[in-house]
């Protein structure tokens, strides 16, 4: 006990003597430096101590392939540049978001699917016999100048000749991709900040399922893995361990990437995502709340197997069985003034309801709010549209887009529920974070310029193709609303093509199947109103008709089709030469006159009325042939008249 005192104020004056010391440290630091220092605060002690420590940018960026792949730990001297990227197609309509990525010198585009559950980036390959038909010509190695095809190696599978790498993927569609792997320059648009970079993707030999009908082309890899464009592109030290996604919401599609770090919105809330949990992007999701309630389930149902995965390249909500069970009864018991009917696809037993309004901003008014908790306490609360989709063939009816997971316990969550929600991929702090917002205005919302700010000067860099990134569409679509809900009875739209009509009229159905496909309609619903020829061009007038059961298009499919052409995503094949889309149009449903109106009616009881007289007809004929057919009964002893014998 007499010793406590000496150690006291012994301990006091070895702070003091320190404290001394960095302080001078800290003035010959700011003396002889220049560099912006890193501050670092100690918190675990009453008096806060500041250091200040000149840090500088390492060139050979060794410190990134010194930690594990999930654990980079960066040092920020200076703001990385990101790529921002627009996203296209409809989540519900095509069943994905696509982006367009170019490959090559010159660049050959191709729109690819952004796939978060997906470990590598692939394009059809020139040689693949096994390939579908998709929506840009296929990758052709030997008109790029900059191709090289990574050769066999230790660390790789080999092709039969042991000498190109190659891949394989298989997915739970039983769909299935592989091919040989080269290296090329990946350029990512001119709204990116990034230049392009030299990148390592696949070029497919062979595909299967759903991968060989889709219309994109191929599959852009956001996973974790080597051969993910994200890990090569942090590997490289040209971005942060970051990307984002905001996917458009109901009826608007479209969206926004960002490869690369942002800045996230005060408001943004979190949740844990650990890389060790499962090879997937997951979360630590605890409770789910419908209507403010708490479902009567344990935190460990959302825990299972792989735990509460998010999956960019899933359409739906899929939960455990105890889960989805608990979800539905909660929805229904909300939305008991509704009416459940059928859903649209009699092969699928989908929960629908009908009665609410036909508008999906007025769809809070009808159903409830469902919130997700995670560990930390943070809540995403979504809106109605993250949870259900629009039924297809029954107006102002929606159908819940949560699904039983089989039984698996694993809970997957698609694209439907992060619509419209800016959804930050923070590998590097290990954490995902979820801001709800209008995606077709994410870069307003986040008060990001619409042009690329000037690059900064990056030593050590080989690839000096920066001028190479193509135009591209607007970087989101915007909302093309049809004022006040009208019935549209015909879109027609102009399209300029540099082919003479004569050779090009044989192959008129050929493109209007081309033109269903790349609106989304029925190959019925696209026909040629009228056509000059002026010289080696064409000028065509298209309309595009309601389905042949409806006497008007759909709003929401108008609006879709309205974005395609507005957006110049309506692509040709290199048959059809050069073509643009220009001066579109909506036409109300012709007005019919009275004739019209009846002439159904009129037709239908006319031919009843044929029919009835033709009927009686028929029966009075017979009767009197039956009459005639009869002879009247004589006695043999009658008198009959005297008949004259006729001349032998």
């Amino acid at each position: 006990m007499a010793r406590a005192p000496f150690a006291t104020v012994s301990m006091i004056l070895l702070s003091f003597a320190v404290q001394i010391c960095l302080s001078i440290l800290h003035q010959n630091l700011m003396i002889n430096t220049n560099n912006s220092p890193l501050i670092l605060n100690t918190n675990n002690t009453p008096t806060t101590t500041t250091m200040f420590l000149p840090l500088y940018f390492n060139d050979n960026n060794k410190f990134v392939n010194s930690a594990p792949k999930h654990s980079r730990r960066h040092l920020k001297t200076r703001r990385r540049p990101n790529a921002r990227m627009p996203l296209h197609d409809d989540l519900l309509i095509n069943g994905y978001y696509t982006t367009r990525l170019w490959i090559g010198t010159p660049p050959q585009r191709f729109a690819l699917i952004v796939d978060t559950g997906s470990t590598v980036t692939y394009v059809p390959c020139a040689t693949c016999e096994l390939c579908g038909k998709h929506q840009d010509p296929r990758f052709q190695p030997e008109l790029s100048s900059t191709y090289q095809p990574v050769k066999c190696n230790i660390d790789c599978s080999c092709d039969n000749d042991r000498e190109q790498c190659t891949y394989e993927r298989q997915y739970a569609e039983m769909s299935s991709s592989s091919g040989v792997l080269g290296e090329d320059i990946v350029s990512f648009g001119n709204q990116s900040e990034l230049p392009p970079q030299r990148a390592v993707f696949g070029c497919e030999n062979m595909e299967t399922g759903d991968l060989y009908s889709q219309h994109a082309d191929g599959i852009m890899g956001l996973g974790h893995g080597d051969l993910s464009i994200v890990d090569q592109l942090v590997d490289k030290g040209v971005i942060s361990d970051s990307f984002s996604l905001c996917y458009g919401g109901m009826d608007v599609g479209g969206g926004a990437m960002v490869l690369g770090g942002i800045i996230p919105p005060s408001d943004m809330v979190f949740a844990r995502s650990d890389p060790d949990r499962s090879p997937y992007y997951n979360i630590d999701l605890k409770e789910i709340h419908v209507a403010g309630k708490a479902l009567p389930l344990s935190p460990k149902v959302f825990d299972g197997k792989h735990g509460t995965v998010l999956d960019s390249g899933t359409t739906y909500a899929y939960l455990p069985e105890s889960a989805f069970a608990a979800f539905k009864d909660a929805i229904m018991k909300s939305v008991h003034s509704l009416k459940q009917i059928k859903g649209p696809d009699p092969n699928y037993n989908d929960i629908c309801f009908s009665g609410s309004s036909s508008d999906s901003s007025q769809l809070s008014k009808t159903f409830p709010s469902v919130d997700m908790v995670f560990n930390n306490g943070q809540k995403l609360s979504m809106s109605p549209e993250n949870y259900l989709f629009r039924h297809s063939k029954v107006r102002g009816a929606y159908c819940l887009g949560v699904f039983q997971n089989g039984k698996d316990p694993t809970t997957l969550l698609g694209g439907i529920v992060v619509r419209n929600t800016l959804v930050t991929y923070d590998r590097e702090h290990e954490k995902i974070g979820f801001w709800k917002t209008d995606c077709s205005k994410i870069w307003e919302r986040l008060h990001i310029s619409t042009s690329p700010a000037p690059l900064p000067t990056i030593s050590n860099t080989t690839n000096t193709t920066t001028d190479m990134a193509p135009r591209l569409a607007p970087r989101e679509p915007p909302r093309y609303d049809i004022p006040g809900v009208i019935k549209i009875g015909l879109i027609t739209f102009y399209m300029s093509l540099s082919v003479k009509y004569s050779d090009l009229k044989p192959h008129i159905s050929e493109l209007a199947k081309f033109i269903s496909e790349e609106l989304a309609v029925n190959v019925s619903q696209v026909r040629l109103m009228n056509s000059t020829s002026k010289g080696n061009d064409s000028l065509i007038r298209w309309g595009i008709f309601p389905p042949q059961s409806d006497d008007y298009i759909a709003n929401a499919s108008a609006m879709d089709i309205i974005a395609r052409l507005n957006e110049n995503r309506v692509h040709l094949p290199d048959s059809f030469g050069s073509y643009k889309l220009f001066k579109w149009k909506i036409e109300p449903p012709p007005e019919r006159t009275w004739w019209q109106q009846h002439s159904v009616t009129i037709v239908s009881t006319s031919v009843v009325l044929i029919v009835l007289g033709l009927l009686a007809s028929g029966l009075w004929f017979l009767w009197r042939r039956r009459e005639q057919s009869l002879v009247t009964y004589k006695p043999v002893d009658s008198a009959v008249p005297e008949q004259e014998l006729q001349p032998i």
